[in-house]
């Protein structure tokens, strides 16, 4: 398993950039702009992770800048913890089999969320390429949110 990134919602892009990169000094490794889902991410890290950061994409910090929404109530400007995984489907039965709901299954053979007990959402990405679907994946619904 290998610790990818941290997503925070933010309500102004610029303030947060200015925060993060003038100030606290983290570097902008790459940006994603989303027309479609009105929506800028942008991937974040530490000046002495530069190197790891190119070279496995992580570990960052991911800003999400929803263009419509400016402030998160109730600690919705936190999103998730990810993690990249060599088995999704083995990780997600073993967690499944401890008791822990799978609230988005890996139907994709690529992603994954679950949630710790206090709440805190968890990623799960496939490592390479997306697994085949597979039951009971398949046609596990969503449960709760993440």
């Amino acid at each position: 398993m290998h610790y990818l990134h941290t997503m925070i919602r933010v309500g102004d892009l610029d303030a947060a950039l200015d925060f993060f990169c003038a100030k606290l000094g983290l570097v902008e490794m790459h940006r994603m702009e989303n027309q479609a889902g009105r929506f800028t991410l942008v991937f974040l890290a530490a000046p002495d992770d530069i190197e790891l950061a190119k070279e496995r994409k992580a570990p960052m910090v991911e800003l999400t800048y929803n263009w419509d929404e400016q402030e998160y109530a109730g600690g919705r400007n936190f999103g998730h913890l990810a993690y990249r995984v060599k088995d999704i489907y083995a990780l997600c039965q073993r967690l499944m089999d401890s008791g822990v709901t799978i609230n988005r299954p890996p139907r994709d053979g690529h992603m994954a969320f679950v949630r710790s007990p206090d709440g805190i959402s968890i990623e799960l990405l496939q490592e390479g390429e997306r697994l085949s679907p597979k039951e009971p994946w398949v046609s596990m619904p969503n449960t709760g949110s993440w």
